[in-house]
């Protein structure tokens, strides 16, 4: 059964590569990002096809900005972390 859950999930969260510059930072966002472009869709679809009200879907769209801008500035508004130093490759 969780072959399936898994399957589901794919196709109801499905997220692209990266390829920005890349900090931990930049990735967490990007993710974060992601998750709310796909969950901005399903909660239009919702409201077009009658299952949520406008005033509803309204609702939530607002809530997942405020929490894509609290991410942003947790992540990205925050001074760059040194990179560590990499031993040299053998």
């Amino acid at each position: 059964m969780e072959q399936n859950s898994d399957d589901i999930d794919r196709i109801m969260n499905p997220t692209s590569r990266y390829y920005g510059e890349f900090t931990p930072e930049n990735l967490a966002f990007n993710a974060n990002l992601q998750e709310f472009a796909n969950r901005i869709g399903i909660i239009c679809n919702l409201e077009t096809g009658g299952k949520v009200t406008p005033e509803e879907a309204y609702a939530q769209v607002r809530q997942l900005w405020r929490a894509l801008k609290e991410s942003k500035k947790a992540l990205l508004n925050q001074p760059s972390q040194p990179r560590p130093e990499l031993p040299p490759e053998a």
